[in-house]
Order: C-alpha cells, then structure tokens, then sequence
C-alpha cells in the first residue's frame, strides 16, 4: 500500500529523521507529522532503532495472523467484563464506566493472556458491556514546565478506594509535571500536616529539592482568613501565618504555587482519576477491605504507571522520560543538606511550635510542662517535632538563638499531635 512507511521513505531518511530526534535537533510533532503515523507507532520504530541501529530497516514481511481467540480467553475476558458490570451496577461505588485498557492489563498480569484492546471492546459490545462515556469539557493538556523538579504537583484525595472498606482513606501523591512520574504516593486513614511533611521528606530526600510545589488553598498549605462578621473580626488575612507544611518549603527555598480554581488543579486530579479506577477495581476482585493490602495494590499500579504506561501527553514512559532529563541534567532538583545552623533532618522536617520560657524555665504544650535550660527566662524557644507514629513517640528539639538546647522525648498523644 503507498501509505504504508517503508514504501514511502528509505531505510537512511527514517535513520536520519529518528538521529535528529534523539539529538533533539526536532521535536515530536513535526516528526510525526513528516513520518505519517501515530505516537504508539513512532515509539516502536524509535526502540527498534535504539535496539540494533546499524541493522535497522523498515522493511518488513507481514505474517498472517491467527485472529481467533480460544474458548479459554475468551471466558476470562467476559469473567472481567461481568466483575465491571457488577460494580458499575452498585450505585456506593465510584465505577462509572467499563474499562476496557484495565481489563486488558487484567487478562495480561492476571492470567497471562495477551489480547488486544478492539478484541475486548467487540466482546464487551456483542455481548452487551457497553455503555458511552459522557462528553467531558477538554482541559489544557500541556506540560507547564522544561525541567525535571522545576514543578511538583502535590495534593490529596479523599474517596472510598476499595468497595468492601467500611471508611474512605486519603491518597497522597507527588507528581513530576516534566515527565508525569509519579514520585510518592501513600494511602492514609487521616490527613494531616505532618502526613503532607513526610510525603515532602520522601520525596525531597530520594530525588533532591525541587524549585516549587503545586498545591491548592487547603488550609494545610495556605492560610486563608474569612470574611469579618457581627461575631467576629479577623485581624489576620491570607499568608499572614505560615501553615507548618510552608514553613518547611520557606526553610528549604521553595516556592509554594496556589491553583487558585478546580480546573487549575485538573493535571494532577487526572492521575488521582486514572488510580482511583484501577485500585477500586483491583481491591473489588480481589476483596480487599483493609488500608495495608489497599497500599500493595496502590504500589503495583504505581509501578506500572511510571514504569510501564506510555503517558497520553508527553508520549513516553515516566521514568524514561524523568530519568533521561537527569541523565541529559535538565533537572532542577538541587541536592538536599541539612541548612546551617540546624544538625538533622528532624529540624527541618518538623511541626513547629513558639513557646515563652515561664519563671519556673518550662514551656507549656497541650497542658504538658516541659523542662528547659540555657534560655533566659521570658525568651520565646522553637520546638521543632518530629513524631514517630509507630512507636507513638516524637523527639522534641529546643533551639534558640541558633543553637539547639535540648533533646525530649514525649508520647505523641500527650503532644495532640493529630492537631497538627
């Protein structure tokens, strides 16, 4: 056929044009759009290069096909296409809509069926698993940064994520706008600021410091002052206190941007989206009810989404494209020390509290007395805490002038530490 690649170019213009590519002389688009075909393709001929280049050649002899599928197979795909109906069908669950690329990974790691996608759509419409998605309003797809760690998206999702789970749990992610890798991503039973300060610690120790992070105006993140009313009046407005999770981001240099509206914040509801429909499936077939096998399945989907889904927007694998920006230093991940004046990553990563040294050389937190020397009486100390939620104990370090005074360990629930 004349529209057929190998008919209408040569083995060393498809060479030349992949070489240009790589070097990044052109970008994408205009590759695609000279070469005639679709990224998935484009993908499987730039690997085949990559593979063996030297041997590389795009002529090809088609192999006939055995199209037919065994009685096997084809029981396994409508076995998954009736657990989809089932949970669309129950109105408590978020399952909306069949899902057609989940069932086919489904058939691929769960029964080792290799099956393609308009094979399971033709089975799913003649036996009657269809049904039309809604038009939805399309959102700016874009990538907003040039640089690995030059924006992070962090945020939290609060939802049912297994239909046999008696509560809702919170997912917390951070996502790499550059190459949509999904850097951290833990389920919670509660939310909280200092759940939002270790996802940070996570990530910020394992990949460095990031230029900014991308967050709403939950009060975690941002301090926003209401109206004044008959029965009170407010003194303080926005960003005239500093949430615990900013103090942290201030002391490391970096920058807090605020998505001012939903739509703003729809890049990184779409992975919340695209997670929240894979585990509640998974967790549905396979009857989890608990947070611990809940987060198995949270981290086989991570796995698969960073290093094995080819992303809708940039065209690659996350971790090939994240690594490669680090490899080819377009990163502005800077590498993480602890900042003078401060000993440990428990100065920074901790909740902090001011209080004023009394006559008797105690604090007072939470209606618990604490001891402190080397602090002139009537002198306000910085409590930097650091909890341990398995042990239920946090260590308390006292600094003042610049200078850390004291150590204390306190149980967690004498500190309230849920407050925070």
């Amino acid at each position: 056929m004349s529209d057929q690649l190998h008919k209408r170019f040569s083995n060393s213009q498809v060479k030349a044009l992949l070489e240009r590519y790589i070097k990044k002389e052109i970008e994408l688009p205009y590759i695609l759009s000279i070469l005639k075909v679709g990224r998935s393709r484009f993908f499987e001929i730039l690997k085949i290069y990559k593979k063996n280049p030297s041997s590389f050649s795009i002529d090809y002899q088609r192999e006939s096909i055995n199209r037919k599928i065994s009685s096997e197979v084809e029981d396994d795909i409508l076995t998954e296409l009736y657990i989809d109906k089932s949970l669309i069908d129950d109105s408590s669950n978020t399952i909306k809509y069949y899902n057609y690329s989940y069932i086919k990974d489904r058939l691929a790691f769960g029964y080792g069926h290799k099956v393609s996608l308009p094979t399971i759509i033709d089975r799913a419409k003649r036996y009657g698993f269809y049904s039309k998605k809604k038009k939805t309003k399309a959102h700016d797809r874009e990538v907003m940064s040039n640089y690995a760690g030059e924006l992070l998206q962090h945020d939290s999702s609060h939802h049912r994520w297994s239909p046999y789970a008696d509560s809702k749990w919170y997912l917390i992610t951070t996502l790499d706008d550059y190459s949509r890798k999904i850097l951290y991503g833990d389920l919670l039973e509660s939310e909280s600021s200092w759940a939002h300060i270790e996802a940070a610690e996570a990530t910020i120790l394992k990949y460095g410091i990031p230029l900014s992070y991308y967050v709403d105006c939950h009060s975690i993140f941002r301090f926003v002052q209401g109206r004044d009313s008959f029965w009170r009046n407010h003194y303080k407005v926005t960003d005239e206190a500093d949430p615990q999770f900013k103090q942290v981001t201030d002391e490391l240099q970096i920058k807090l941007i605020y998505a001012m509206s939903a739509q703003a914040k729809g890049k990184i509801e779409r992975p919340y989206r695209w997670l929240q429909d894979r585990i509640v499936r998974t967790c549905a077939r396979e009857g989890i009810n608990n947070i611990g096998d809940a987060r198995r399945v949270l981290k086989d989907e991570l796995t698969r989404y960073n290093s094995y889904q080819v992303h809708s927007v940039t065209g690659e694998i996350p971790d090939i494209r994240f690594y490669r920006a680090i490899d080819d230093k377009r990163s502005l991940f800077r590498e993480f020390a602890v900042p003078s004046p401060f000993e440990s990553t428990k100065d920074i990563f901790a909740l902090r509290v001011e209080r004023t040294v009394n006559s008797y050389r105690k604090i007072s937190i939470n209606k618990l007395e604490l001891s402190v020397s080397g602090v002139p009486l009537r002198e306000k100390v910085t409590l930097r805490i650091s909890p341990d939620k398995k042990s239920g104990l946090s260590e308390v370090r006292f600094w003042y002038d610049k200078k850390l005074v004291g150590i204390q360990t306190v149980r967690n629930k004498d500190l309230n530490i849920p407050n925070f």
